[in-house]
C-alpha cells in the first residue's frame, strides 16, 4: 500500500480477482440500505445481505457465507466487536471483518481490530474507497489508515518495552513493524529496507507470532499501546 489520501489514510491498491461477496451489518436502516445501493454498484463487489445488529451479522454471515462482513460497531443486542469476535473465533473459515465507523465519536474501534478485524474504514470515505477497502481484505491484506490509528489509540511512554509481551522482538523485526505501522505493503518494506520480499515475510510473521497478533492491523494496534509507535510516525 502507498501514498496518502488528504484524509490521512494510506492509499488502497487496484485489486482484481473473483467477484467479492459481502455482508453489510449496521442498525441504521437508511445507511444499510444506502451502503447496499452503493457498494452493489462497485465493479467486483456482490451484496449479498445485510444484518440490524451484531447477532444478525453473526447468524447471516453463518449462512450466506460471505468473503466480508462491514460491521458497524455501535449496534443493538450485540456490538460489532463482540460480533465479529464471534465470527473469527467460532466460524469455520470466518470472513474477513471490515469495521465502517464515524471514527471520531467511535472509541471501541481499537477493540474490534484485537477482537480479529482485518482493518476499518470511515462512513465519510467516498464509497469508491470503502469499495476498495472491501476487495482488498478479501483479498487477504489488512486495510490501514496510520493517521487515523494513531489518533484512537493512547500510547504509553515510548521505550516502555514492558508493554510487549515477553517474547522481545529482534531490531529487525521492531524496524518491519514501524514500517508496518505506516501502511507499507510487503514489498514496499522489502524496497525500503533493501531485502528480500521473503525475508521481510518471515519477519512479518515472526512478528505476528511474537505479539499473539491475529493479523497485521492487531499488530499495528500493539504497537502504538506499547508506545513503540507514537502517533505522527512516518517512517
Amino acid at each position: 500500500m502507498s501514498g496518502s489520501d488528504a484524509d490521512g489514510s494510506t492509499a488502497l491498491p487496484a485489486v482484481t480477482g473473483p467477484c467479492v461477496t459481502l455482508l453489510i451489518a449496521d442498525d441504521d436502516e437508511v445507511t444499510r440500505s444506502g451502503l447496499r445501493t452503493l457498494l452493489a454498484a462497485q465493479p467486483g463487489i456482490t451484496v449479498v445481505g445485510e444484518a440490524a445488529d451484531g447477532v444478525e451479522a453473526v447468524e447471516r454471515a453463518g449462512i450466506l457465507r460471505p468473503d466480508v462482513v462491514l460491521m458497524d460497531v455501535r449496534m443493538p443486542r450485540l456490538n460489532g466487536i463482540e460480533a465479529t469476535r464471534r465470527l473469527v473465533a467460532e466460524a469455520a473459515g470466518p470472513p474477513k471483518v471490515v469495521v465502517i465507523t464515524t471514527f471520531e465519536n467511535d472509541g471501541y474501534v481499537t477493540a474490534a481490530l484485537s477482537a480479529g478485524a482485518s482493518g476499518f474504514v470511515l462512513k465519510r470515505l467516498p464509497v469508491r474507497r470503502i469499495a476498495e477497502a472491501v476487495r482488498v481484505v478479501a483479498a487477504g491484506e489488512a486495510v490501514l489508515f496510520p493517521a487515523a490509528l494513531g489518533r484512537m489509540v493512547a500510547p504509553r511512554p515510548l521505550g516502555c518495552a514492558e508493554a510487549l509481551p515477553r517474547a522481545a522482538l529482534t531490531g529487525r523485526e521492531e524496524e518491519v513493524l514501524r514500517l508496518m505501522a505506516t501502511g507499507l505493503s510487503n514489498p514496499e518494506i522489502a524496497e525500503s529496507l533493501t531485502v528480500s520480499l521473503q525475508t521481510v515475510k518471515t519477519h512479518v510473521g515472526n512478528v505476528l507470532t511474537k505479539l499473539t497478533a491475529q493479523n497485521r492491523t492487531h499488530a499495528v494496534v500493539i504497537a502504538y499501546e506499547s508506545g513503540l509507535v507514537v502517533p505522527g510516525f512516518a517512517g
